[in-house]
Protein backbone atom coordinates (compact mmCIF):
# COMPACT_ATOMS: atom_id res chain seq x y z
CA UNK A 1 0.00 0.00 0.00
CA UNK A 2 1.29 3.44 -0.93
CA UNK A 3 0.60 6.84 0.73
CA UNK A 4 1.32 10.25 -0.55
CA UNK A 5 3.64 12.35 1.56
CA UNK A 6 1.43 15.38 1.27
CA UNK A 7 -1.58 13.46 2.66
CA UNK A 8 0.25 12.41 5.84
CA UNK A 9 1.24 16.01 6.61
CA UNK A 10 -2.26 17.34 6.21
CA UNK A 11 -3.72 14.66 8.52
CA UNK A 12 -1.22 15.32 11.28
CA UNK A 13 -1.87 19.07 11.16
CA UNK A 14 -5.64 18.59 11.40
CA UNK A 15 -5.25 16.24 14.37
CA UNK A 16 -3.12 18.72 16.33
CA UNK A 17 -5.46 21.65 15.63
CA UNK A 18 -8.43 19.58 16.86
CA UNK A 19 -6.67 18.53 20.10
CA UNK A 20 -5.31 21.98 21.07
CA UNK A 21 -8.50 23.19 22.86
CA UNK A 22 -8.62 19.96 24.84
CA UNK A 23 -5.09 20.57 26.09
CA UNK A 24 -6.04 24.07 27.24
CA UNK A 25 -9.21 22.82 29.00
CA UNK A 26 -7.29 20.06 30.71
CA UNK A 27 -4.73 22.59 31.92
CA UNK A 28 -7.43 24.79 33.44
CA UNK A 29 -9.04 21.80 35.16
CA UNK A 30 -5.69 20.76 36.58
CA UNK A 31 -5.03 24.25 37.97
CA UNK A 32 -8.50 24.36 39.52
CA UNK A 33 -7.96 20.98 41.14
CA UNK A 34 -4.61 22.06 42.58
CA UNK A 35 -6.16 25.26 43.97
CA UNK A 36 -9.09 23.37 45.53
CA UNK A 37 -6.82 20.81 47.18
CA UNK A 38 -4.58 23.59 48.50
CA UNK A 39 -7.49 25.50 50.07
CA UNK A 40 -8.93 22.38 51.68
CA UNK A 41 -5.53 21.39 53.03
CA UNK A 42 -5.05 24.84 54.59
CA UNK A 43 -8.53 24.75 56.14
CA UNK A 44 -7.87 21.32 57.61
CA UNK A 45 -4.56 22.58 59.02
CA UNK A 46 -6.20 25.60 60.67
CA UNK A 47 -8.97 23.41 62.07
CA UNK A 48 -6.37 21.04 63.51
CA UNK A 49 -4.62 23.96 65.23
CA UNK A 50 -7.89 25.01 66.89
CA UNK A 51 -8.73 21.57 68.26
CA UNK A 52 -8.46 21.59 72.04
CA UNK A 53 -8.05 25.37 72.21
CA UNK A 54 -10.99 27.54 73.41
CA UNK A 55 -11.81 30.78 71.56
CA UNK A 56 -10.64 33.82 73.52
CA UNK A 57 -13.40 36.50 73.68
CA UNK A 58 -12.56 40.11 72.91
CA UNK A 59 -12.27 42.01 76.22
CA UNK A 60 -14.78 44.84 76.71
CA UNK A 61 -15.77 47.54 79.19
CA UNK A 62 -19.29 48.87 79.82
CA UNK A 63 -19.78 52.52 80.75
CA UNK A 64 -22.93 54.41 81.75
CA UNK A 65 -23.63 57.98 80.72
CA UNK A 66 -26.30 60.49 81.67
CA UNK A 67 -27.77 63.40 79.73
CA UNK A 68 -30.15 66.00 81.11
CA UNK A 69 -31.97 68.85 79.38
CA UNK A 70 -34.06 71.35 81.34
CA UNK A 71 -37.01 73.07 79.66
CA UNK A 72 -40.07 75.13 80.55
CA UNK A 73 -43.39 73.28 80.06
CA UNK A 74 -45.59 74.56 77.25
CA UNK A 75 -48.80 72.62 78.02
CA UNK A 76 -50.92 72.05 81.13
CA UNK A 77 -53.58 69.36 81.47
CA UNK A 78 -56.51 69.86 83.84
CA UNK A 79 -59.10 67.22 84.70
CA UNK A 80 -62.62 68.58 85.33
CA UNK A 81 -65.77 66.69 86.18
CA UNK A 82 -69.24 66.64 87.66
CA UNK A 83 -70.97 64.16 89.95
CA UNK A 84 -74.76 64.35 90.08
CA UNK A 85 -76.91 62.22 92.37
CA UNK A 86 -80.66 61.62 92.54
CA UNK A 87 -83.48 59.10 92.47
CA UNK A 88 -84.60 59.53 88.86
CA UNK A 89 -81.89 58.49 86.44
CA UNK A 90 -83.23 60.49 83.47
CA UNK A 91 -83.41 63.68 85.53
CA UNK A 92 -79.87 63.48 86.90
CA UNK A 93 -78.50 62.59 83.47
CA UNK A 94 -80.08 65.74 82.04
CA UNK A 95 -78.81 67.87 84.94
CA UNK A 96 -75.30 66.50 84.66
CA UNK A 97 -75.17 66.97 80.89
CA UNK A 98 -76.44 70.57 81.08
CA UNK A 99 -73.85 71.52 83.72
CA UNK A 100 -71.02 69.79 81.85
CA UNK A 101 -71.97 71.49 78.58
CA UNK A 102 -71.98 74.87 80.37
CA UNK A 103 -68.61 74.06 81.92
CA UNK A 104 -67.04 73.18 78.56
CA UNK A 105 -68.55 76.28 76.91
CA UNK A 106 -67.07 78.44 79.66
CA UNK A 107 -63.63 76.88 79.20
CA UNK A 108 -63.80 77.60 75.46
CA UNK A 109 -64.40 81.30 76.16
CA UNK A 110 -60.90 81.35 77.66
CA UNK A 111 -59.33 80.29 74.37
CA UNK A 112 -59.29 76.50 74.65
CA UNK A 113 -59.92 74.85 71.26
CA UNK A 114 -62.34 71.97 70.65
CA UNK A 115 -59.44 69.62 69.83
CA UNK A 116 -57.95 70.25 73.29
CA UNK A 117 -61.03 69.05 75.23
CA UNK A 118 -61.51 65.30 75.55
CA UNK A 119 -64.18 63.37 77.47
CA UNK A 120 -62.41 60.73 79.55
CA UNK A 121 -65.29 59.22 81.54
CA UNK A 122 -69.08 58.99 81.56
CA UNK A 123 -70.53 56.53 84.04
CA UNK A 124 -73.84 55.77 85.72
CA UNK A 125 -74.10 53.48 88.71
CA UNK A 126 -76.76 52.72 91.33
CA UNK A 127 -76.66 53.64 95.01
CA UNK A 128 -77.89 51.28 97.70
CA UNK A 129 -78.82 51.60 101.34
CA UNK A 130 -78.13 48.56 103.48
CA UNK A 131 -80.69 47.87 106.23
CA UNK A 132 -81.13 44.68 108.23
CA UNK A 133 -78.88 42.78 105.86
CA UNK A 134 -80.82 43.90 102.81
CA UNK A 135 -79.73 46.26 100.01
CA UNK A 136 -82.36 48.79 98.93
CA UNK A 137 -81.93 50.92 95.80
CA UNK A 138 -81.81 54.55 96.93
CA UNK A 139 -80.88 56.34 93.70
CA UNK A 140 -78.25 56.80 91.03
CA UNK A 141 -74.97 58.62 90.46
CA UNK A 142 -73.88 60.13 87.14
CA UNK A 143 -70.19 60.94 86.80
CA UNK A 144 -68.70 62.75 83.80
CA UNK A 145 -65.08 63.87 83.36
CA UNK A 146 -63.05 65.65 80.69
CA UNK A 147 -59.40 66.56 80.22
CA UNK A 148 -58.59 70.10 79.12
CA UNK A 149 -55.27 70.82 77.43
CA UNK A 150 -54.22 74.42 78.09
CA UNK A 151 -51.62 75.83 75.70
CA UNK A 152 -51.61 79.36 77.12
CA UNK A 153 -50.22 78.75 80.60
CA UNK A 154 -51.13 82.26 81.72
CA UNK A 155 -54.80 81.17 81.65
CA UNK A 156 -54.49 78.10 83.87
CA UNK A 157 -55.53 79.96 87.02
CA UNK A 158 -58.49 81.59 85.25
CA UNK A 159 -59.70 78.19 84.04
CA UNK A 160 -59.64 76.81 87.59
CA UNK A 161 -61.68 79.79 88.77
CA UNK A 162 -64.16 79.48 85.90
CA UNK A 163 -64.92 75.77 86.38
CA UNK A 164 -65.42 76.47 90.08
CA UNK A 165 -67.99 79.15 89.27
CA UNK A 166 -69.88 76.74 86.98
CA UNK A 167 -70.09 74.17 89.77
CA UNK A 168 -67.49 71.52 88.92
CA UNK A 169 -67.05 69.24 91.92
CA UNK A 170 -64.16 67.15 90.54
CA UNK A 171 -61.09 69.15 89.52
CA UNK A 172 -57.45 68.09 89.55
CA UNK A 173 -54.23 69.29 88.04
CA UNK A 174 -52.47 70.96 86.47
CA UNK A 175 -50.19 68.36 84.96
CA UNK A 176 -47.45 70.37 83.25
CA UNK A 177 -45.68 68.78 80.32
CA UNK A 178 -44.00 69.46 76.99
CA UNK A 179 -46.25 68.89 74.00
CA UNK A 180 -43.49 67.57 71.70
CA UNK A 181 -40.37 66.53 73.65
CA UNK A 182 -38.71 64.73 70.70
CA UNK A 183 -35.96 67.29 70.09
CA UNK A 184 -35.21 67.56 73.81
CA UNK A 185 -34.97 63.78 74.18
CA UNK A 186 -32.63 63.60 71.19
CA UNK A 187 -30.38 66.23 72.78
CA UNK A 188 -30.43 64.44 76.14
CA UNK A 189 -29.41 61.19 74.38
CA UNK A 190 -26.50 62.91 72.60
CA UNK A 191 -25.34 64.39 75.91
CA UNK A 192 -25.56 60.97 77.57
CA UNK A 193 -23.49 59.33 74.80
CA UNK A 194 -20.86 62.07 75.06
CA UNK A 195 -20.76 61.59 78.84
CA UNK A 196 -20.26 57.82 78.46
CA UNK A 197 -17.51 58.28 75.86
CA UNK A 198 -15.66 60.77 78.08
CA UNK A 199 -15.82 58.36 81.04
CA UNK A 200 -14.67 55.45 78.87
CA UNK A 201 -11.67 57.39 77.53
CA UNK A 202 -10.64 58.40 81.05
CA UNK A 203 -10.91 54.81 82.26
CA UNK A 204 -8.94 53.51 79.27
CA UNK A 205 -6.11 55.95 80.01
CA UNK A 206 -6.05 54.83 83.63
CA UNK A 207 -5.86 51.17 82.59
CA UNK A 208 -3.28 51.77 79.87
CA UNK A 209 -5.47 50.35 77.09
CA UNK A 210 -7.08 51.69 73.92
CA UNK A 211 -10.77 51.74 73.13
CA UNK A 212 -12.08 49.89 70.10
CA UNK A 213 -15.47 50.03 68.45
CA UNK A 214 -18.80 50.20 70.29
CA UNK A 215 -20.33 46.71 70.40
CA UNK A 216 -23.31 47.36 72.68
CA UNK A 217 -25.82 50.14 73.41
CA UNK A 218 -28.91 50.55 75.59
CA UNK A 219 -30.96 53.53 76.75
CA UNK A 220 -33.54 54.44 79.38
CA UNK A 221 -34.98 57.69 80.66
CA UNK A 222 -37.85 60.14 80.21
CA UNK A 223 -39.06 63.55 81.19
CA UNK A 224 -39.47 63.84 84.95
CA UNK A 225 -43.18 64.23 85.80
CA UNK A 226 -44.53 67.06 87.93
CA UNK A 227 -46.81 65.78 90.75
CA UNK A 228 -50.50 65.87 89.86
CA UNK A 229 -52.03 67.76 92.76
CA UNK A 230 -55.70 68.23 93.67
CA UNK A 231 -57.32 71.65 93.67
CA UNK A 232 -60.91 70.49 94.14
CA UNK A 233 -61.14 71.89 97.67
CA UNK A 234 -62.41 75.44 97.70
CA UNK A 235 -63.97 75.25 94.24
CA UNK A 236 -67.61 75.94 93.70
CA UNK A 237 -69.72 79.02 94.19
CA UNK A 238 -69.60 82.37 92.45
CA UNK A 239 -66.63 84.68 92.13
CA UNK A 240 -63.96 82.04 92.76
CA UNK A 241 -60.54 83.65 93.06
CA UNK A 242 -58.09 82.34 90.44
CA UNK A 243 -55.24 80.44 92.11
CA UNK A 244 -51.65 81.41 91.34
CA UNK A 245 -50.14 78.63 89.23
CA UNK A 246 -46.40 78.21 88.63
CA UNK A 247 -45.29 75.96 85.75
CA UNK A 248 -41.69 75.52 86.93
CA UNK A 249 -39.33 73.44 84.80
CA UNK A 250 -39.09 69.87 83.55
CA UNK A 251 -36.01 67.69 83.22
CA UNK A 252 -35.74 65.46 80.17
CA UNK A 253 -33.21 62.74 80.96
CA UNK A 254 -31.51 59.93 79.09
CA UNK A 255 -29.40 57.17 80.62
CA UNK A 256 -27.29 55.14 78.20
CA UNK A 257 -24.89 52.23 78.50
CA UNK A 258 -22.09 51.80 75.94
CA UNK A 259 -19.95 48.67 75.60
CA UNK A 260 -16.49 49.23 74.08
CA UNK A 261 -13.95 46.70 72.85
CA UNK A 262 -10.52 46.98 74.48
CA UNK A 263 -7.55 46.87 72.11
Amino acid sequence: MFFKKGGMKNGSSEFHSWCAPLYVLAGFLLLALVFFVSVKTNQAYEETKRIGRADVPQPTIAINGEGRVTAVPDVARISVGLITEGRDIATIQRQNTEKMNNLIAAVKTLGVADKDIQTTNYSIYPKYDYTDGRSILSGYTVNQNATVKVRDLSKVGAIFAKVGEIGANQVSGPDFTIDDPTALRDQARLDAIADAQMKAEALARSLGVRLGRVVGFSESGSGAPVPFYDLARGLGGAESAPPKIEAGELDITSDVSLVFEIL
